[in-house]
């Protein structure tokens, strides 16, 4: 169900859904991160999109939150085996950044780069999902570094690690990619219903 509140559409939870096979419920947020969190000054922070679009888009973190917001209520499933119910995300969805640089008929995936190096791929239509979200604000608050302030990606229909912290580009590709931890043998596909922790 989606309500409008202002600037902001609201998605409510799904009832009744419990954590997945292999996964305990944990009301912390593990800092789960590989290296050094980056510090970004908000002020040269950008957000590219490139690859196979109509055209290249660049936004500044001004433009980035003018934005149309949606909150959503989802559940955070880490392939370490923990589960987090019940987040409240806040952000512009994932759909309303491909409406300014529109994929090209041939854009299937996406790579999903990060300040600090970090990259994950995922399939263009799977980042299309009405709940993914460019959040930059979590339970009421900006969004802590730790937890990939000032922006992250959040692909509640997969595991933690494609909800790649402190993005700055979505490259939208023909061809799928491995990204970091998919080159390492981590799950290309990342379904945490299906358990797919490792390829």
């Amino acid at each position: 169900m989606l309500k409008k509140l202002g600037h902001t559409t609201k998605i409510q939870p799904k009832e009744g859904i419990k954590a997945p096979p292999g996964q305990y419920v944990t009301e912390k947020f593990p800092e789960m991160t590989y290296g050094a969190s980056p510090r970004i000054d908000l002020k040269a922070w950008r957000l590219r999109v490139s690859g196979l679009v109509e055209q290249d888009t660049v936004f500044t973190w001004e433009e980035f939150l003018a934005m149309p917001q949606m909150a959503i209520t989802r559940d955070f499933h880490c392939v370490t085996q923990w589960s987090r119910m019940d987040n409240l995300w806040e952000g512009v969805p994932f759909r309303d950044v491909m409406q300014r640089a529109i994929p090209r008929p041939d854009a299937r995936y996406v790579m999903v780069r990060s300040y600090g190096g970090y990259t994950t791929n995922l399939p263009l239509d799977v980042l299309m999902e009405a709940d993914v979200l460019l959040a930059h604000r979590h339970e009421g608050a900006a969004l802590e570094q730790a937890h990939g302030g000032p922006m992250r990606l959040v692909v509640p229909s997969r595991y933690g690690w494609k909800s790649a912290k402190w993005v700055n580009g979505l490259e939208l590709m023909a061809q799928d990619k491995p990204g970091f931890w998919e080159q390492l043998g981590y799950h290309n596909n990342a379904d945490p219903w299906k358990e797919e922790r490792f390829g």
